[in-house]
């Protein structure tokens, strides 16, 4: 499917979960990579599938004694899904809430930030959204949270996943995604977020390892600090 370029001023929209109760924090501990306990001030975090696949990157806040979990609204229906999944026995609720401020206004922020939204959880692990992200947003000293064996096993093992995020710039959509595409098995390679800036395309992506930075043609590639950057 062909991803059209979005204007770098295109607003991102926002939605929260608003997590109430006496076991919300302990709750939301077990469910997120990143700790909560005693959060003071957002931070960001990834919700996982028992795979360790993203659900979805969020920001999660604390207002009026409530932990808040923002994230793009178009991942809030799954992410509720997959949270209520496994409230079981829990004293806690979870109250969506269709529009909020996000941390970032618009898609230029993002991209310039290199940080994934939406189009960049189709199937990527933790990992493979790079070094930075992956220490922003998961820890490896709390307590079990779902997905959280498989992230550290693969950590222990130096993280040389198949699929990683990538940023690139080029003369057009269709030219990053004939690179992004270009190597490696079938998977979930090509194009995710494209902006418009200055006449230029900028592009977020999903590509194999195989694939380096580099140029390519009229296309530049730069890997997202990629953890286990080891090509095969």
């Amino acid at each position: 499917m062909t991803v059209e370029p979005e204007p770098a001023t295109a607003r991102i929209a926002w939605s929260a979960l608003v997590v109430a109760g006496p076991e919300a924090e302990s709750f939301l501990s077990g469910q997120l990579t990143q700790d909560v306990v005693g959060l003071d001030e957002p931070r960001w975090s990834l919700v996982l599938q028992p795979d360790s696949t993203v659900v979805a990157p969020v920001q999660v806040t604390r207002r009026a004694g409530d932990l808040v979990v923002v994230l793009e609204r178009d991942l809030a229906e799954a992410t509720l899904a997959r949270l209520t999944r496994f409230k079981l026995r829990v004293a806690c609720t979870l109250e969506p809430v269709e529009s909020v401020e996000g941390p970032f206004a618009t898609l230029g922020e993002r991209v310039a930030a290199r940080w994934p939204g939406a189009p960049e959880t189709r199937g990527l692990t933790p990992h493979g959204l790079g070094r930075r992200v992956l220490e922003s947003t998961v820890s490896f000293t709390k307590g079990c949270y779902t997905g959280q064996e498989l992230v550290g096993r693969l950590d222990a093992r130096g993280a040389r996943v198949p699929w990683r995020m990538v940023v690139a710039s080029g003369p057009s959509v269709a030219a990053i995604e004939a690179v992004l595409v270009g190597r490696g098995p079938a998977g979930p390679s090509g194009v995710t977020t494209v902006i418009e800036r200055a006449g230029a395309i900028e592009a977020l992506g999903i590509a194999h390892r195989t694939l380096g930075a580099g140029i390519y043609g009229e296309v530049s590639l730069v890997e997202v600090d990629e953890v286990g950057s080891d090509a095969e």
